[in-house]
């Protein structure tokens, strides 16, 4: 199957003008620092072969490939996939649970629209995806562990680094201006991007861990006490169960597994049984960074509050699938790192309620959340401010903030469907490699296919793949409840972005079925 045949109706291969969204609002103009970004030219990199199927005429509507499965279905609105306001649903999504049954495409994009989206048009941008690793073209399906990051977010860096480069907040020069502008502008627009109502709802933290320790640390030992429960269920990473478990100790109270039913999903009926006036948290995941499962999290939210638990997600695997309201989710909290969107290490986002946000004590004392400091009295710096003690990155947040640009400028809906499709591809094309078994069979998932192969141990798998190029994580993926449900303790993993194509999964399997005959 080739990239063609995937994208036929979701606007295929790009030629001519794209047409451009305009920058968020609010951004600044710092000198050297893009806002708007240009995917017309290719980078001056070495191409790689697989591009889109020549023999599909540019522009010319084919009828879907009858070879993608139609069951794999996408997250639907009711676990937090809505559409922009005044948006119609994209065709292909209009099957609801039943998954893409067609890709028909949404209409042309007009002037201050996002662009039409095909992965070519997100290939161009991103340079390393045109190096060569071990004389093959790379194949990275390690985008579960980190993104590959787009031009423009390269470019933003090196702008801002040699432009613009201060220190934020009460500086009197025009680069401190500058650079507080920048960095504002990207909290703004983490708030519209996740849902959020202002910007004062966002603290900048180092990514998801970071986030979800500020909470435990925080609130949570604020808030509990011995016999309180906080819920997490078996898939969690460890992120979302280790600092649970600290501050657990610490509060003398108790962190309680949610079980997994065997696709993967989590068992609704116990967790209804296991909440109880004695939880204060449920602490979930909006998708699984090692079976792809997206939980029902504005349902599951909504039954939490009835026994006024609050509830965080981590959003570290969601957000660069489909799009987040936090205020349809209702949650309490929401987190996520801004290396799995594209954008650099090191920095990310914590969403929380502002009346809850209010409430937290600082995590850390220093420069930047201080009103006045003596020796006899502190005062605190409201929040967001309060929760970001000391000098920032600041690069990274504007290297955020582009990524949010380019990724908000392509149709969010069209990326969606054509994951979906290419999920569904991966799976049926995986299928037929023997001895292969994949885990989990939630029918509301993202593109994580993490796999066993019979007879082979998962670290001699991602070897061989290098070999190829290809790119795989193995190991136990920061989940080892969630593998050792299935009776494991590691496994091979290839996961999958916007950039990926047909092609990079049929070389996947290529080379895994090499391994078995070889084997």
């Amino acid at each position: 199957m080739t990239t063609a045949e995937v994208t036929r109706g979701l606007g295929g291969p790009v030629t001519g003008p794209v047409p451009q969204p305009p920058p968020v609002q609010g951004v600044p103009q710092v000198p050297g620092v893009p806002s708007v970004p240009q995917h017309a030219s290719p980078p001056p990199y070495p191409q790689s072969t697989d591009h889109a199927d020549p023999a599909a005429p540019t522009g010319t509507a084919a009828p879907t490939d009858p070879a993608v499965p139609t069951g794999t279905a996408v997250p639907t609105s009711s676990v937090g996939l809505t559409a922009p306001a005044g948006t119609a649903a994209p065709a292909g999504l209009t099957g609801g649970a039943g998954g893409a049954e067609s890709l028909t495409g949404p209409a042309p994009s007009l002037p201050g629209q996002p662009a039409a989206f095909s992965p070519e048009l997100a290939r161009r941008d991103v340079p390393i995806l045109h190096r060569l690793v071990n004389g093959h073209p790379l194949v990275w399906l390690d985008n579960g562990a980190t993104t590959q990051k787009p031009r423009q977010v390269i470019e933003a860096l090196a702008g801002f680094y040699g432009s613009a480069n201060s220190n934020i907040h009460r500086g009197a020069h025009t680069m401190a201006r500058e650079a507080t502008e920048a960095f504002e502008a990207g909290r703004a627009a983490v708030a519209r991007f996740l849902g959020a109502a202002s910007p004062d709802d966002i603290v900048f933290v180092r990514g998801t861990t970071e986030a979800i320790n500020l909470v435990a640390q925080s609130w949570g030992r604020a808030n509990l006490g011995p016999g309180d429960d906080i819920l997490v269920p078996v898939l969690e990473h460890h992120s979302n169960i280790v600092p649970w478990q600290m501050v657990a100790k610490e509060t003398r109270a108790r962190v309680v597994p949610v079980p997994l039913r065997p696709d993967g999903r989590i068992d609704l009926d116990a967790y209804a049984d296991l909440l109880s006036m004695r939880t204060q948290l449920v602490a979930l995941s909006h998708a699984s960074n090692v079976l792809g499962t997206v939980p029902p999290v504005r349902e599951m939210t909504a039954l939490a509050h009835r026994y006024g638990a609050k509830v965080l997600v981590d959003g570290a695997q969601a957000v660069a699938h489909f799009p987040v309201d936090v205020q349809d989710l209702d949650a309490d909290f929401y987190v996520f790192s801004g290396h799995k969107l594209f954008a650099p290490t090191g920095i990310g986002a914590l969403y929380a309620k502002p009346d809850v946000l209010r409430g937290m004590a600082p995590f850390q004392g220093g420069g930047n959340m201080i009103e006045s400091v003596d020796f006899t009295r502190t005062t605190y710096a409201p929040v967001p401010h309060l929760l970001e003690a000391g000098t920032g990155h600041i690069s990274g947040v504007v290297g955020l903030l582009a990524a949010l640009n380019w990724l908000t400028s392509f149709d969010r809906d069209a990326v969606t469907a054509y994951e979906t499709a290419l999920m569904a591809h991966a799976q049926q094309a995986l299928s037929t490699v023997p001895g292969l078994e994949l885990l989990g069979s939630a029918p509301e998932r993202i593109g994580v296919l993490t796999f066993t192969l019979a007879g082979q141990d998962p670290a001699g798998i991602a070897e061989w793949l290098d070999r190829d190029g290809i790119a795989v994580r193995a190991g136990h993926h920061c989940a080892q409840p969630a593998l050792a449900h299935y009776g494991l303790t590691s496994a091979a993993r290839a996961s999958l972005a916007l950039y990926n194509t047909p092609e990079e999964v049929d070389k996947l399997v290529a080379s895994l079925q090499q391994l078995q005959q070889a084997g």
